[in-house]
C-alpha cells in the first residue's frame, strides 16, 4: 500500500484547492499538529480521492483523518459509503468530531500517533 496513489475525479482538484484556503477551525488545529512530517510522516490536506475530497491523507502509510462536523450529522449513509469506496483500496481511516478536535485535542493526538505507528510497521 506504500505510498499508492488513488485515482480521482480531475474536477475535484480546484475544488480541494479552494476548501484547502477555506480550511475549518478543527481542521486548521489538527494541521497545525500533524503537518512537516510531526509524525515521521508526511500528511497533505484536502486531497481528492475517487469521487470524494478527504480532510487529510498520507500516502505513505495509506491513512485517511477526517474530521466531521456538525454537517455529517445528516449524511452517515454518505459517509459510510464514501469510506466503504475508499477502503476497498486498503485506505485506512480515522473520524474525530469537531467536539472532540477542541475538547479532547490530547486523546486525538494520541490515537492519530498510535495508529501511525501501528500503520509504520
Amino acid at each position: 500500500m506504500r505510498n499508492k496513489i488513488i485515482p480521482y475525479r480531475s474536477d475535484l482538484k480546484l475544488f480541494a484547492r479552494q476548501l484547502r484556503k477555506n480550511s475549518t477551525l478543527t481542521e486548521v488545529l489538527i494541521w497545525q499538529n500533524i503537518k512537516q512530517r510531526a509524525y515521521g510522516v508526511q500528511f497533505h490536506r484536502q486531497v481528492p480521492m475517487l469521487n470524494y475530497i478527504t480532510d487529510f491523507y498520507c500516502h505513505e502509510i495509506g491513512l485517511v483523518i477526517e474530521i466531521d462536523g456538525s454537517s455529517h450529522d445528516h449524511k452517515v449513509l454518505y459517509d459510510a459509503k464514501r469510506q466503504g469506496e475508499l477502503e476497498a483500496y486498503g485506505v485506512t481511516f480515522l473520524r474525530f468530531t469537531n467536539e472532540e478536535v477542541k475538547k479532547n485535542m490530547f486523546s486525538v493526538l494520541l490515537v492519530i500517533e498510535e495508529k501511525v505507528r501501528e500503520l509504520s510497521a
